[in-house]
């Protein structure tokens, strides 16, 4: 959600950032804008749409000067339309600011602007940035002071880049991500590593509370008290250089074609990690697992798995409810959190709760530079590379297979993990998708579908369902196999389509009986099973696999139907509307 990119060196600064925002398209947005510094003051371009839209009609790429800010916004405070997008000016246009995050106090903070004639013309949060640095500097003329000062008074998330009137760059960050990256021909500023990754793969990291001045004489760091910081630069993995669709048409559909190699590969370069989380597990009096959307699917895969074949108890905790019931986390317990990005604020949230409860934090996550690695005492790397499509679908499953190992070693082998098998198995799914494609025609005009699973394949109709409400726009609901008499059966007519997820085990023939009972009300029915029925009006047959495995089979199926449902209703899948990847503010 919202990306930032700021570039100061001796190459023309716009184009640079306009490809920096493109790269970062993934993160979702609504509007894009850039600001450079020419040689008498600020110029700044921005519009509400896509990045090429918005640069073929305002040509932000022919921007003048070698120092610039760029943004993609995500709305949050105030509509979505050009005055809103970033970058902000001040009031005397004399600074400009780019900015994610929320700043709680705006109403306040800019009252008191106001008030001292300070000029605003957005509806945002994000301006108040811009008018208080220009107060801070009218007052003391000093860029790092104002920026200790206006750090001083904000409060919320927060990360922004400041562009001043001198060309000095200066950019804060608080709960929000700001990577440095630091080239041969000049510095980047952003909020992810493929906004710079074309340029340079040396990066700074710079931690929650730190700040950094960019000028001719090169990279100022400095805690907000404004005590000098030094860092190590890091080298970025050149896997995130491969973000490219290749021949697919789509991100979304070469991520989902790419998991016989990524379940595999899941988990694999964090062997140790796994080690040490399995035997920090087994020694827990109490243990929390964490995410949200298709994270906390994941995780209550891992309840059921844990519970079933391990004799552990797990409580699977929505990271946005933590919150509201902090005194859920016992002292010395373990709190597992699961996101494909690290940077999702409710999880960070979760995460801090947690510690305030002296809770060790263990972490499943893709992105090993994130927030939530650097919360963590143990991190497990999905490895799964850079997954661009907002939807999760390879990072989903990549976070199965991580569960799955520890599964294996918590129950002393009780389950075979089969890498090879389950990659083959899931080939052979992708290998003809044809009925899919044609289950997805007759879907197009489809208002309401429901997704029934029982046991672990409830969590996996959980998942269903947000996959189809994510790329489709349709109406989904998942629903618990047993629950289907206590209400849902009341919705079920001619007009509606059930997916029955029903492999071939212990819950086969439960779950056929609630197919039958659904099909007596008229509703059309699409069995995902390795077994054919005469009760599927359509049958997606998936193969036979060991019955613990089927989670990492059964989801293939749907989140490929999903992606064509979304192609016939002419929606563009790697960035559905009103998301984002990666979900920054609450």
């Amino acid at each position: 959600m919202c990306s930032i990119i700021g570039y100061y060196g001796d190459g023309p600064a716009a184009p640079i950032l306009v490809r920096g925002l493109k790269r970062m398209e993934y993160r979702g947005y609504d509007s894009v804008g850039v600001a450079t510094k020419s040689d008498h003051d600020i110029a700044l371009k921005k519009g509400v749409g896509k990045v090429d839209d918005v640069n073929n009609a305002l040509h932000l790429d022919n921007l003048p000067g070698h120092i610039g800010i760029g943004h993609t916004r995500w709305a949050t405070h105030g509509n979505v339309t050009d005055v809103n997008a970033h970058p902000h000016p001040s009031s005397s246009g004399k600074i400009a600011i780019v900015h994610n995050g929320i700043i709680e106090n705006y109403d306040e903070l800019k009252a008191d602007l106001q008030a001292r004639g300070y000029n605003f013309k957005s509806q945002t949060d994000s301006e108040v940035i811009a008018n208080l640095l220009q107060f801070n500097y009218d007052q003391c003329h000093d860029i790092k002071q104002s920026m200790i000062r206006t750090m001083s008074k904000l409060k919320g998330h927060y990360a922004f880049v400041a562009m001043f009137e001198n060309g000095m760059l200066a950019a804060a960050r608080y709960h929000e991500p700001l990577i440095v990256g630091i080239g041969k021909n000049g510095f980047f500023l952003s909020s992810d590593v493929l906004g710079f990754i074309e340029k340079t793969d040396d990066a700074i990291y710079l931690d929650n509370g730190e700040f950094v001045m960019l000028d001719r004489i090169g990279i100022q760091i400095y805690d907000f008290e404004g005590n000098a910081v030094k860092h190590q630069v890091t080298k970025v993995s050149k896997e995130f250089a491969d973000a490219y669709k290749g021949d697919y048409a789509h991100f979304t559909l070469k991520e989902i074609s790419e998991q016989p190699d990524t379940i595999i590969q899941a988990g694999d370069k964090s062997a140790d990690a796994i080690n040490t989380a399995t035997d920090f597990i087994k020694h827990a009096r109490n243990i929390y697992i964490t995410g949200s959307g298709t994270s906390y699917n994941a995780a209550l895969v891992a309840k059921y798995l844990w519970q079933k074949h391990a004799k552990i108890k797990v409580e699977p905790i929505i990271s946005s409810e933590l919150s509201f019931t902090p005194e859920t986390i016992d002292p010395n317990s373990i709190l597992i959190a699961i996101s494909q990005s690290g940077e999702s604020a409710d999880v960070l949230e979760a995460v801090k709760i947690a510690k305030k409860a002296n809770a060790k934090i263990l972490s499943i996550v893709n992105i090993l530079t994130s927030s939530l690695a650097q919360e963590s005492a143990v991190v497990i790397g999905m490895g799964c590379g850079p997954e661009i499509g907002v939807a999760a679908t390879k990072s989903f499953t990549a976070q199965l297979g991580i569960i799955y190992k520890i599964t294996r070693k918590l129950c002393d082998g009780c389950i075979n993990v089969d890498s090879t098998k389950i990659s083959d198995s899931v080939g052979k799914v992708l290998s003809d998708q044809t009925k899919i494609k044609e289950i997805a025609k007759e879907l197009k005009d489809v208002q309401d579908i429901y997704i029934l699973g029982r046991a672990v394949h409830y969590p996996i109709a959980l998942e269903s369902a947000l996959k189809l409400k994510e790329l489709s726009y349709i109406h989904a609901e998942g629903i618990p196999g047993g629950e289907l008499k206590h209400g849902p059966l009341a919705l079920m007519d001619s007009s509606v389509y059930v997916i029955i997820i029903n492999p071939n085990d212990f819950t086969y023939n439960d779950t056929l009986t609630s197919a039958r009972e659904i099909k007596a009300r008229g509703a059309k029915i699409i069995g995902i099973s390795d077994k054919p029925s005469d009760v599927y009006d359509h049958w997606i047959q998936i193969p036979t696999i060991d019955d613990a495995l089927y989670p990492l089979i059964e989801i293939i199926p749907i989140q490929l139907l999903s992606y064509y449902s979304a192609i016939e209703k002419d929606t563009d899948p790697d960035y559905p509307r009103n998301l984002a990847k990666s979900v920054t503010v609450k």
